[in-house]
């Protein structure tokens, strides 16, 4: 089995034949690996855009590419082409982050002809796995993590690579690879991508259910109960939907606490998450006094 490490780096244009903007793949850049992760080729070519003229402002102060050095490339087609017979089969390609290939199925969609794809076979999102393996050290943002930031955090030198160019951000992949490699965290994540579910779950994005009615939802986590006896609490008012919030006003039967039971429901490919909160409802003399209800969480979790 060989690895591919691949990096693109594309800039946005206005497509007038598709009346939208779209990430134009300028800069293909990868690197292949052998089964124990060592470098036996590289591959960069520049794209000549078919879309736009000229590259933007940041674009080329990002990666150095500017209007002339893409103008010098090659139609975008034809870089496909060299790249995959350059890939070859059965390999694994992996990126940083899953973000290029929504660039990839783009620039197929809207640039390509023949019925041309990228030879991506298998596939793993390392920027996923480096920050799983981060997080078991004790790195606890949720937050995507750079390529740098994940260098920094590892230290491993940057010295001598130009980031942001594509074929340089793919020899730093592999350098963080081999720093966090081990066989159990890692090959669970290879995924294939010709498995219709892999693009459908892909491009699937999650959004916020705002019917309270609605199928989806299980009606068991519309029930409340007390923060400070544990009673069952009574609902006195309708469901409100407002920022992806569903509110209503409740009582306590045992100690007659008032309080506002709030509830999200966000649906993703597999689950609706639910993240539930209790607020406390002010007296009038707290609200004449300005002070600010109390807000506990409670537990969040799939339906």
């Amino acid at each position: 089995m060989n690895y591919i490490i691949l990096d693109l780096e594309w800039d946005s244009a206005y497509s007038a034949r598709h009346k939208r903007f779209i990430n134009q793949i300028l800069q293909i850049g990868a690197v292949r690996l052998d089964g124990n992760f060592n470098i036996t080729d590289t591959f960069e070519q520049t794209v000549r855009s078919s879309v736009s003229k000229k590259v933007s402002g940041r674009f080329a102060a990002l990666t150095g590419i500017t209007t002339e050095k893409m103008r010098d490339g090659i139609p975008f087609d034809e870089a496909v082409d060299r790249y995959n017979e350059w890939a070859g089969k059965d390999t694994v390609t992996m990126t940083w982050s899953d973000s290029d290939l929504y660039s990839i199925k783009e620039n197929e969609e809207c640039l390509l002809s023949g019925g041309r794809r990228f030879a991506v076979e298998k596939y793993l999102d390392l920027q996923k796995f480096v920050q799983g393996e981060l997080k078991k050290a004790g790195y606890e943002d949720k937050n995507q993590i750079s390529l740098a930031a994940a260098a920094e955090l590892l230290g491993v030198n940057t010295q001598g690579l130009e980031l942001h160019t594509a074929k340089d951000d793919s020899l730093l992949c592999v350098a963080l690879l081999k720093k966090c490699y081990n066989k159990e965290s890692f090959e669970p994540l290879i995924r294939d991508t010709g498995d219709p579910e892999f693009y459908r779950r892909l491009r699937f994005k999650p959004y916020a259910i705002s019917n309270i009615n609605d199928e989806r939802i299980d009606k068991s986590q519309l029930v409340f109960y007390c923060d400070k006896c544990g009673a069952r609490a009574n609902r006195t008012s309708a469901w409100r939907y407002r920022n992806r919030w569903f509110a209503a006003k409740f009582t306590c039967p045992k100690c007659a606490r008032r309080f506002s039971g709030r509830l999200t429901f966000k649906k993703t490919y597999d689950d609706v998450l639910v993240r539930r909160r209790i607020c406390e409802i002010k007296t009038a003399s707290e609200k004449a006094a300005g002070q600010k209800p109390a807000e506990r969480k409670t537990a969040a979790g799939p339906v």
